[in-house]
Order: structure tokens, then sequence, then C-alpha cells
């Protein structure tokens, strides 16, 4: 047996680990409002694994044996649980498939390579056999970038990466780390942290995403207006193909033609499979805070981050919420006592005293990173433009909430689901000129969406990524949904998609591609721009071996 952990195969997360609401005591109350949900109502029945009708592996034993002469065969797995656990990803469409036993196709077998020769060997020896490839690392994708094709004839591995998760190597004078592609976040960042550094990528599917999945599919973390993008943090990349391996050195910078290695970063395993990267790391902050602000509303507070974007501070962290998120990240707040919560209630006295509407707060986070000057210089800065759009700090106790949600949210679509409801969620990216539009264009979108199938729905938004020229916009939706979800669920996430492209937003800012929003690619970089990548797929695997129909489907 293999020694990689997985998340359970019918939610998000490990067993034995789940949202609890009974320690905050504003959450029912505030559910009930939202989408019309009765927290203490009996949880939805979630099916024994041994009831579910798992298609037969149609992998030979002659090809089986084959894989297995490369790995050894205690890692070679047909059982229908590995099966099933590297099916789908993690959305709220992969959870609802898999909970109803919707398993049409899966992976045939799950290989479990123990270093590059062999992710080297299984690759030629997939091709050569003209079987289908699909890198697997967390799991954690929520944009249908792992699933086979439900009508895929030929056999199909996933290929798991997770024994290939060591720091390779640092080289202290660049500030540059070698690390094997199938090592989660965590562990990652425990081995840098070792040696004094940190990659500083932390996306909220930090705990279950590994480095390569975050290259394959173009992550953003949530200090990435400090460290940047992965775009920006991979310098150099390995890559097997049947032929040998793809090996672009970690450069600074260089002129020699288009960038390959901008062809691998947000690839989803369709040219290869990732085998390592070198990353930009940096040294461990000396200082490391992260300070609350409330703003009056939502467009004092988008203007606050662009003004801070165009300023000398340079914040690890610029988030803003609407006042619907402000409000629900107050209803999911622990219970206070005492003197934090007489503070509280004394603070929202002074705010209705000095005429705030407090149903339009909006609570913002600001990050800091460095030495113990550098951060108290930052802080000036930005205290006074929070200042100049009618906002004020609120110290560091937000802060510790920040920490507390950022890793532990995901869990709660489990909790909805449980519960006959749908929570998901949608992003982009555009120009600041565009992003108060592009907001009440969505949200306007979204509403009309759920009068259309008749429901009660609930969306929130919050920046998540604020850049020189525009920021990310992220949206959470949820709804009570009936006995067709997936299709009440595809009529709201589609309203919201369109939403996005319309008012100048790009499909995705960091979630990827996939089969999820492939739908509006054309429209986000032309016609012309498919047919480019289309022939960059074709010329780079002409049989379709690398995790087929993920960006650009069949036509």
């Amino acid at each position: 047996m293999t020694e990689v952990r997985h998340m359970k195969w019918w939610g998000w997360g490990n067993e034995g680990i789940a949202f609890e609401h009974r320690n905050k005591p504003e959450f029912a109350p505030f559910v009930q409002k939202a989408i019309g949900l009765d927290v203490s109502a009996p949880s939805v029945y979630v099916p024994e694994f041994d009831t579910l009708d798992v298609p037969e592996s149609r992998i030979g034993d002659s090809f089986q044996s084959e894989l297995a002469d490369i790995v050894g065969e205690d890692h070679v797995h047909v059982d229908a649980m590995s099966r099933v656990v590297h099916t789908f990803g993690k959305s709220i469409r992969d959870l609802l498939r898999v909970r109803s036993g919707s398993l049409e196709r899966t992976p045939d077998v799950v290989v479990y390579p123990g270093d590059e020769e062999q992710v080297q060997q299984l690759v030629a020896a997939a091709v050569a056999a003209n079987a289908v490839v699909i890198p697997f690392g967390g799991g954690s994708n929520i944009a249908g970038s792992l699933e086979p094709a439900p009508d895929e004839e030929r056999v199909v591995i996933s290929l798991d990466l997770g024994r290939l998760n060591q720091v390779l190597d640092i080289d202290e004078d660049a500030g540059l780390a070698r690390i094997q592609a199938g090592a989660l976040g965590p562990d990652l960042e425990r081995d840098l942290g070792k040696r004094g550094w940190t990659m500083g990528h932390f996306p909220d599917s930090f705990t279950h995403s590994t480095l390569g999945g975050w290259v394959a599919t173009r992550s953003s973390g949530m200090q990435s207006d400090k460290y940047g993008d992965i775009a920006d943090i991979v310098r150099g990349v390995r890559v097997a193909r049947p032929d040998g391996m793809v090996t672009i050195r970690a450069i600074p910078s260089a002129s020699t033609g288009p960038s390959v290695r901008e062809m691998i970063v947000g690839s989803e395993g369709r040219l290869g499979v990732i085998t390592e990267a070198t990353v930009q790391v940096h040294r461990t902050p000396e200082v490391r805070e992260i300070v609350g602000y409330f703003f009056p509303s939502w467009e004092a507070g988008l203007a606050a981050m662009r003004e801070i974007a165009e300023s000398d501070a340079s914040p690890s962290v610029t988030r803003v919420s609407d006042a619907p998120e402000s409000a629900f990240s107050f209803a999911t707040r622990k219970e206070s006592k005492g003197i934090e919560a007489a503070g509280t209630k004394a603070l929202m006295r002074v705010l209705k005293a000095r005429g705030w509407d407090l149903d339009q707060i909006c609570l913002s986070f600001v990050g800091y990173e460095g030495s113990a000057s550098h951060v108290r210089y930052e802080k000036k800065l930005v205290k006074r433009i929070v200042k100049r759009h009618g906002g004020f700090g609120v110290g560091k106790g937000p802060g510790r909430l920040y920490d507390q949600k950022k890793f532990d949210t995901p869990y709660l679509r489990d909790f909805l689901l449980d519960r006959g409801a749908a929570g998901d969620v949608s992003e982009t990216a555009a120009p600041w000129s565009k992003l108060q539009h592009l907001y009440d264009h969505t949200i306007s979108s979204a509403r009309k969406a759920y009068d259309d199938i008749g429901v009660q729905g609930w969306i929130m938004c919050h920046l998540s990524h604020s850049y020189h020229s525009g920021a990310c916009l992220y949206f959470t939706f949820a709804f009570m949904h009936g006995d067709e979800p997936l299709k009440q669920y595809d009529h709201v996430k589609s309203a919201i998609q369109q939403a996005f492209i319309d008012a100048g937003g790009t499909l995705s800012h960091h979630h990827a591609v996939g089969v999820e929003h492939s739908a509006w690619l054309p429209q986000d970089i032309s016609p012309e721009g498919v047919a480019l990548m289309q022939g960059l797929f074709d010329s780079a695997d002409p049989q379709r071996n690398f995790n087929p129909d993920k960006i650009i489907p069949r036509s």
C-alpha cells in the first residue's frame, strides 16, 4: 500500500474534520435568513462507499504488469476506493456526482511513481499503449481538471505524484529551491521553514494541494500581493514526456523565443507530467501581522485597495469583503465573552452614533511582513489611505479571525451539502476601472438566476489579490437546491461566469479552466487565441494521451 494520504472520497479534507457551527452562535440565524436553511434539520444521507456502483477497471493484466515492473506492485492500485478518490476534484459538481454514485467513468488504474525516472518511463509506456495519463496532486481542483471523459474507451491512468514530495535543494545565494511536484503545501513550507525560508504561496487549498498542481493550474495564494502568483514564483520546471524530459532552467530572465515555461504553467497536464519545479523563496520574515479595517461601504473599500496598490506600501495581503461577506464573517466568529464582547458592542455603538449604516460595514484585512521598522512604515502609509476613504483600523483581533478561517472554510461546502444546500465559488480579475461594474453586474445576474429557478439564494464577494492595473474579485454563492441540483447549479454558475465576461473580466483568476470554464474560453482569449492553443496541444500530443479535453474540449 502507498503511504500517500488523500482526502475523503465524498467531501473536502480529512476524515473526522468538519465545519463546526455550534461554537458560532450567530451562524444558524444567519444561514436561516440568507438561504432558508435550518441547520438543526437532519442531514442528507451520504451513501456508504460499498453501495456505489463503481465501473470495473479496463486495464488488462499485461499492461498492469508492465506498470508494476516500473514502480513495483505495491504502487499500482486498481481497487474501487483508489479509483473513485482519483476520479474527481472537489467542486460542488464533483461532490454532487460522487455522493449520488454518478460514476460514468473512473480511472482504470492509479500509479504512484517514486522518482522522476519512473514518471518518464510511465509516460513513455502509456503513450506507446495509447493510454490516457491524468496527473494527480492533492485532488483539490474545482474546475474539472482531473476527471476522465465519460466516453473515453482507452485505459485511463491516474498518475499520482504524492511520493515525489521532497525539497531537494536550496540555492541560498539565489533564493531558489528545487522541490518535487508532489509536495503538499504544509510539508514543503515546513521543510523550507526549518532552513529559514518560505515560498509564500498559500492558496485556500494549501493544506491539500501540491506544488505541481499549483503550477499546472496557474494558482494564486493569499499572499500573492507580496510574493506573486505561481507564474511569478516558478522559475524552472521539469516535465516528463514520452521521449524524455523538458528541462527549463531557473534563469532570472531570458530572451529565448516564446516562453516554454509559460506554456507549461497553467497547462493542466496537457503537455506532460510536471515532476519538479524550481521556485523563488524568501527568508522567513521577522514580523508577520494581519490587521483588520472597517470601511463604511464597498465602494470605499475598493477605492482604498486601489490606492494602496498605487502607493509605496507593498502589503502581503490586501483583502476587502462586501457587506454580505462581512456579515457572513461576523456570523462565523466563535463566541466571545468578557472584555472582547463588550469592546465589540461599544465599537458598534460608536459607529452607529457616527452615522454608519451597520448593515453596510465592509471588513478588510491587510497583511504586513518584513522587519519591524518596515512593517511600521507600511502600516502608517496604509492607515493614512484607509482614513482618506472613511475607514479605520480595528487591530489584530480580526486578523486572528482571518487566520482561523482561511483554511477551514472549504469544509463549509460539505456542511451545506449534508443539509440539502449547494455552495460554491467563482472568481475573476479585471482592471480597476471595471471592478465596480463587474461586481454590480455579477450580483444582479446571480439574483436573476435565483429568481429563474425559484430559490432563495445568497451571493457575496471579496477583493482578494491586488495588482497595479486591477484586482481579483472572488464570489461565493449558495442556495437550497431541489430535486435537480446540477441543473440548478449550472444555471446559477453559468449566469455568474457570463457576467464576468460581459463586464470585462476573465473566466478565472486562479481556479483554472478544466472543463468547468472551457465554454467561455473563446470569449476570453478570442477564437484565434484558442486556435493557437489548440495547435500547441495538437503538436505536442497528437494522440491526445495527456489529460485530453481539458481547457479545450473536443469539437
